[in-house]
């Protein structure tokens, strides 16, 4: 089969530059709330250290994966296309 040359094969990418932005968005939050739960171990198995339930590990870092995960949810539903009413 001979492919006709007058046929435009226009190909677009199903998330354009503002969904890719707000998708890096969303992911450094993700990853940014993974680092700050990171760590507060005890090189000693026989001593407990506190420093594991403090406020970052226990609510700052679990949130900021949550806003990151719910802007990810924003980038892929987010419709660049769609004009603005005023």
């Amino acid at each position: 089969m001979k492919k006709n040359p007058q046929t435009n094969t226009h190909k677009e990418f199903v998330f354009q530059k503002k969904n890719y932005l707000f998708m890096f968005i969303g992911l450094a939050f993700i990853v940014l709330g993974f680092i700050l739960m990171s760590g507060g171990g005890s090189d000693d198995p026989n001593v407990f250290n506190p420093d594991i339930f403090n406020f970052r590990r226990i609510r700052l870092a679990p949130t900021l994966v949550l806003i990151g995960f719910g802007i990810e949810a924003y980038a892929i539903l987010l419709n660049p296309n769609k004009k603005k009413e005023n």
